[in-house]
């Protein structure tokens, strides 16, 4: 990417962002940052999970770089962008403040969103679909602590991958595609999800929670799952033709669309994508 391209922003209608995990060692805070500093839009989304209250009960940590993502979103808000924040669970002592306004920034429980082409999608975090949040708050915590220790283990993997030339690459995300238990985890949610549409009447859904990316037609549903900042560093992007699209925001800008075969795939430069974004 040239360093021309580099200083454009790149401009959308809306952009859904979730899962950021401020507060946790495991976060990527300069690649969200980065990704702020980057774009343009009309309706920022922060689709739960920003802050990560459980991590800081155990410690608070709260470097700069989380301090410069904060103001990053608050800067947007004062000039102009409508920031719709709707917590999750890990950040869910925000739900107490539904129907707040906080600097500018609206806090709710659910959104709908109308795209430019008229299609209708209900914007939630989706621990309400997660059949382990729903069954204990101990087992979903459980699983949250082995879940840091996994990152732990990925950090310190993907500094020795740094020192060596090699690019980010997430070890959870590999074990999720990988472990038979985890992708049926995954399919249940999204399912579960496109049912909460059908009910709603709604064209598709927007959420985060499991940290897994996707844009899929379920039974004439659209679901859309922006992803996470601690292993791919995604987000969900509307441009202005109502084209919903995924970036990925990791060792330069990669994009998927509901017709890309594969995540996993090598996908278009950044050149390319900044083009076409306009």
């Amino acid at each position: 990417m040239s360093q021309v391209e580099r200083l454009r922003p790149m401009k959308y209608r809306s952009i859904w962002i979730s899962d950021v995990h401020l507060g946790f060692r495991g976060c990527q805070a300069e690649f969200v940052l980065d990704f702020l500093q980057s774009t343009e839009c009309r309706q920022l989304y922060l689709v739960g999970d920003i802050v990560d209250l459980w991590a800081m009960k155990n410690g608070v940590f709260w470097p700069q770089a989380h301090n410069n993502v904060v103001r990053a979103i608050l800067d947007k808000a004062r000039n102009g962008t409508e920031v719709i924040y709707v917590p999750g669970n890990h950040d869910d002592v925000f739900r107490t403040h539904l129907g707040s306004d906080f600097g500018n920034v609206m806090v709710r429980d659910e959104v709908l969103h109308t795209t430019a082409d008229g299609r209708r999608f209900l914007v939630m975090h989706g621990d309400k679909f997660d059949r382990v949040v729903q069954s204990g708050p101990w087992l979903a915590k459980l699983g949250a602590r082995l879940y840091d220790l996994l990152l732990g283990i990925n950090h310190r993997f993907n500094a020795v991958r740094r020192r060596l030339g090699f690019g980010y690459w997430s070890l959870a995300a590999f074990l999720k595609h990988r472990v038979k238990d985890a992708v049926n985890y995954i399919g249940d949610f999204e399912n579960a999800v496109a049912e909460e549409a059908r009910r709603h009447g709604v064209d598709g859904m927007v959420c985060g929670h499991i940290h897994h990316a996707e844009i899929r037609d379920i039974d004439g549903v659209t679901y859309c799952n922006c992803g996470d900042w601690v292993e791919s560093c995604t987000a969900l992007v509307e441009r202005h033709d109502g084209t919903m699209e995924l970036l990925r925001w990791t060792e330069g800008l990669q994009v998927l669309t509901a017709e890309s075969a594969d995540w996993r795939q090598p996908l278009p430069a950044a050149a390319s994508a900044m083009a076409r974004a306009g």
